[in-house]
């Protein structure tokens, strides 16, 4: 059966406008002009030959016509972008877009992925490696592991882990003409600065907790990125105050030592988390990468 039906642009026009009530927000949800959104409702009318709204002086209201069509045409809406998510779903059914930080992918997630990877040989994986914010429920990947307060609303959250502010460094600063032994040899070292935790854990809070109010806490590089303030640690030259779990493994390692009493780190207000789109969780790759991440890698089944 041939489906006769205007277009398809002209009833989005007609339907955001009849949900706001207000061809300006709907102009702003469609991403065009509010007179755009009035000529294309103009044509739907003179197409139907009936009009859709009452045109106020400063409101709209919807005809018995129009009143009559927008739940339909809102549902029908509402099941063309599921059928797109679904279709997107079938297309990339073997590939995972996992969304994260550039500093805690490659510190802490790619050197255990090898293990999802061999759990999960026909599953994919795409990194993206970005501190921009994106929508798991548009698809802009098919997970996010994010740092921040949490209370994220719309979707699927899993916390992963809290953390510390510990300063570290290579062992070599241990030694020398002036080693670290306490936080008031700091004074003779160089402070690593990563510039977007000032606000949440800065060298100027750590050294007061630690009750030295007469070390220089602006001195020193500043990096936009965690893992660069790392690699300088790593290459001897400073002291970096960096979150304890991405610098786990190198810790254990022994590339890395922390120079204080693990007493002096400070807790820190932000945790680590997952969020999936709560209709795409039990899809099966999400569900692969969810069951492992918590419970091979965080050993904390009762998460799930």
């Amino acid at each position: 059966m041939t489906r006769q039906l205007p277009p398809l642009n002209a009833l989005r026009a007609f339907e955001a406008a009849g949900r706001h009530l207000s061809f300006t927000k709907a102009a702003a949800e469609l991403n065009v002009t509010p007179a755009a959104i009035g000529h294309q409702v103009k044509a739907l009318e003179d197409l139907l030959k009936v009009p859709l709204f009452h045109r106020l002086t400063r409101s709209l209201r919807l005809t018995d016509a129009g009143q009559a069509a927008l739940p339909t045409l809102g549902e029908g809406f509402d099941r063309l972008a599921k059928a797109v998510v679904d279709m997107r779903a079938q297309l990339d059914s073997g590939l995972l877009t996992i969304s994260v930080s550039p500093s805690f992918g490659a510190m802490w997630l790619v050197p255990r992925l090898e293990q999802f990877r061999a759990k999960h040989p026909d599953i994919e994986i795409r990194l993206d490696g970005t501190d921009r914010l994106v929508d798991v429920n548009r698809g802009d990947a098919d997970v996010a592991l994010r740092y921040g307060p949490g209370g994220y609303d719309g979707v699927r959250v899993d916390e992963l882990f809290s953390h510390v502010n510990t300063p570290v460094c290579s062992p070599a600063l241990l030694d020398g003409e002036h080693p670290l032994r306490q936080p008031d040899d700091l004074r003779h070292h160089t402070l690593l600065h990563i510039d977007w935790k000032e606000a949440e854990a800065s060298w100027r809070m750590w050294l007061l907790a630690a009750g030295l109010s007469d070390i220089d806490s602006t001195r020193g590089p500043r990096f936009s990125m965690e893992a660069m303030a790392v690699q300088a640690a790593l290459d001897g030259n400073g002291v970096a105050l960096v979150g304890d779990v991405l610098v786990a493994d190198d810790i254990a390692a022994g590339r890395l030592v922390r120079p204080f009493d693990p007493k002096l780190s400070t807790p820190l207000t932000f945790s680590y988390y997952l969020v999936t789109a709560a209709d795409m969780v039990e899809q099966p790759k999400i569900t692969a990468f969810r069951r492992w991440l918590l419970d091979d890698v965080l050993g904390s089944p009762e998460k799930r």
